[in-house]
């Protein structure tokens, strides 16, 4: 039929060249960007495929980083008990010496002096060795303060690797009946070192606590004082009382480790007593029962063979301290071996994490990227398309011109 209102030629040129612009634009945007899928229309699955794939290639990138941190904090625990393993040595050298009767008593007093000290330099490693902030060598580290550590290891929930770290204390072996009482209301705890005082009334008696280590553990909070030399004297000189000098001492490690945060607990240490209270704060009042029981005693550490009265200010203490330590030697190398075996578990749980991660984005790239080869070729076609297709809505604009030779 020949018309001139519906110019049909022109129409099916412009819905080619409306249909050909959109894949045009769709491929120079492929190009530009150099990812076939910019837009959920491009490819619907593919582009779930690949989000689900960069979820996991970031959570792999990130475990790979977990891991390498925790091969990080194992190394600086195995460098801490490498010089406790060497003290140890230097400390069982001393008892073979002093076991020698060419020694007087006076010469194993000299003896016995830099024994003590390796040993209380040893109690000190174990309470202060930390990494990132966080003890990791005196039985409260990690999450649940008991000196587990959990590693994520994984892109996804519970995917983890764990360590237990050893209690590098000897943890002197002091009646725990002396310890104090424990006293608890729906809101407070409260803890009475008072006992400790009384105990302690003689200097025979006070020199007892001389490197114990007292330990307060409260809804899973765990905070520990060492006492110390100065605090025994000040209490035989009556300057200041052994209680006085644990509740400070706690009250401080407590804040160290854990802060002040008002909002849930307030700490004071006073008369004796060091308190936790929650009154009125927005966390949870306290039960008095299960894991929420206030708990205080003396820790006993990992070297507690060494711990206690052990001296080598006879040849006969001298003996038993040669078998004292040669336990705690044998429990620092099980301790290392069980480091050096995580870490080289962690070494390959870091590899094998990184080539999953390489094949995950290698995955993704065959959903997302651009195939340079395939879009150039279809940027080609689109453009010859275009102009022919612009080429063939000015033949058919032209076309009616043809109806004025009907006319003439």
């Amino acid at each position: 039929m020949t018309a001139i209102n519906t110019n049909t030629g022109s129409l099916y040129a412009q819905q080619s060249l409306n249909t050909n612009a959109r894949g045009l634009a769709t491929v120079m945007q492929q190009l530009s960007t150099g990812k076939r899928i910019n837009n959920a229309v491009d490819d619907v699955a593919g582009l779930a495929i690949s989000t689900r794939l960069t979820s996991q290639i970031k959570g792999l990138n990130q475990a790979v980083r977990n891991a390498n941190d925790g091969i990080s904090l194992i190394q600086t625990a195995e460098g801490a008990t490498e010089q406790v393993t060497n003290m140890l040595q230097r400390m069982r050298e001393l008892a073979v010496q002093s076991s020698n009767d060419t020694n007087n008593d006076k010469d194993r007093g000299f003896l016995n002096g830099e024994f003590m000290q390796l040993r209380s330099e040893i109690d000190r490693i174990g309470q202060n060795t930390q990494w990132n902030g966080a003890n990791i060598l005196d039985g409260t580290g990690g999450n649940a303060h008991d000196g587990t550590f959990s590693f994520q290891v994984g892109a996804n929930s519970r995917q983890t690797i764990e360590i237990r770290l050893p209690n590098m204390q000897t943890g002197l072996t002091t009646d725990p009946s002396v310890a104090g009482t424990d006293a608890i209301t729906a809101s407070k705890a409260e803890f009475d070192f008072n006992a400790i005082d009384t105990y302690a009334s003689t200097a025979p008696k006070a020199q007892e606590f001389q490197g114990s280590i007292i330990e307060v553990n409260l809804d899973g909070k765990k905070f520990q004082y060492q006492v110390s030399q100065q605090d025994v004297d000040a209490h035989v000189a009556g300057t200041t009382d052994l209680s006085a000098a644990i509740t400070n001492g706690l009250k401080q490690k407590f804040q160290s480790v854990y802060g002040t945060n008002d909002e849930i607990y307030t700490i004071t240490a006073a008369a004796g007593k060091v308190s936790l209270d929650n009154t009125g704060k927005t966390g949870a009042d306290w039960a008095t029962t299960g894991d929420h029981k206030p708990v205080s005693s003396y820790v006993t550490g990992n070297l507690a063979s060494i711990g206690g009265n052990l001296d080598i200010t006879t040849a006969e203490n001298a003996y038993a301290g040669l078998q004292a330590i040669d336990s705690a030697l044998q429990t620092v190398n099980a301790q290392r071996s069980n480091m050096g075996a995580l870490i080289s578990r962690l070494q390959f749980a870091s590899d094998n994490l990184s080539n999953v991660a390489a094949k995950a984005t290698e995955s993704r790239s065959r959903i997302e990227d651009t195939d340079y080869s395939v879009a150039t070729t279809e940027l080609a076609k689109r453009n010859i398309i275009q102009q022919a297709a612009q080429a063939m809505l000015a033949q058919a604009n032209q076309a009616p011109q043809m109806v004025l030779q009907l006319l003439k």
